[in-house]
């Protein structure tokens, strides 16, 4: 896909801006790192402006994300720490975290025990903020329900990022909550007013090309190749972190058992 070199260079100077206000005066910490095209854009952004980063994964000892990310941290050549998950503790823990945030929705429950381990883990290894990269796959189509909505033009897509944004910070606030009290404090600084601004102002065309289009983001990818982002975690497609990490599985089996 062409991509207008202005755009390129006005997403990659936002994404720059975004990140550095984020993180302000704070010289080493955390990315929560699964090795796709968000966390390894935000870990070498963070490498390219003089930040001591590490990266942190969380899954089960088979998952994608604990083999995946470790070839990508490799090759660009960070610090990575990895936690895998006990079956035992995860069953105490997701009670727990159940109990917590008082939420029904599977996929926010998920996602707060994968964070709770990314924050138990960060502070187990003396870091007190973690930066993720939640927010790119809202702003730039990165999700299966948007190749679904395109039939329906451009004007549905965005209220679909609108409708995905507010989910977003609905989670982000869950996720505050139990990171909380584990002393960590958790940055998204794609989930900032001024880079949503800029990231809604691009056309959907540079996002997603159609109902078929499996890989979206395309602007984002660019971007991520242009500043030497391994091309394997640049073009990799869209694996939520529940499903890569094996969290939605071993949840599951948990919720048939206590049935």
């Amino acid at each position: 896909m062409e991509v207008s070199i202005v755009l390129l260079e006005d997403l990659l100077k936002a994404l720059f801006t975004a990140v550095e206000y984020a993180i302000g005066n704070e010289t080493t910490l955390a990315v929560a790192f699964s090795g796709g095209l968000d966390s390894s854009l935000l870990a070498k952004i963070c490498k390219d402006i003089g930040v001591d980063v590490t990266l942190l994964t969380v899954g089960f000892s088979e998952s994608f994300d604990i083999s995946f990310s470790k070839d990508i941290a490799s090759r660009m050549n960070l610090p990575h720490k990895v936690l895998e998950l006990d079956i035992e503790f995860f069953k105490e823990n997701a009670n727990q975290i159940f109990n917590k945030i008082k939420c029904n929705v599977t996929s926010h429950i998920e996602n707060c025990i994968g964070f709770y381990y990314i924050g138990r883990f960060a502070r187990a290894n003396g870091f007190r903020t973690v930066l993720t990269a939640n927010g790119c796959d809202e702003l730039f189509c990165g999700y299966d329900r948007f190749r679904l909505a395109y039939t329906q033009g451009s004007q549905e897509l965005m209220k679909l990022t609108d409708k995905k944004l507010e989910n977003e910070f609905v989670l982000m606030q869950e996720i505050d909550c139990i990171l909380k009290e584990l002393g960590v404090n958790l940055l998204q600084p794609f989930l900032t007013p001024e880079f949503i601004s800029l990231a809604k102002n691009i056309p959907i065309e540079q996002k997603i090309t159609g109902p078929n289009d499996l890989v979206r983001k395309h602007i984002l990818r660019q971007v991520a190749v242009s500043i030497n982002v391994p091309v394997q975690a640049a073009m990799q497609r869209k694996k939520a972190l529940q499903y890569s990490s094996l969290i939605h599985k071993n949840f599951c089996k948990l919720n048939m058992e206590s049935r």
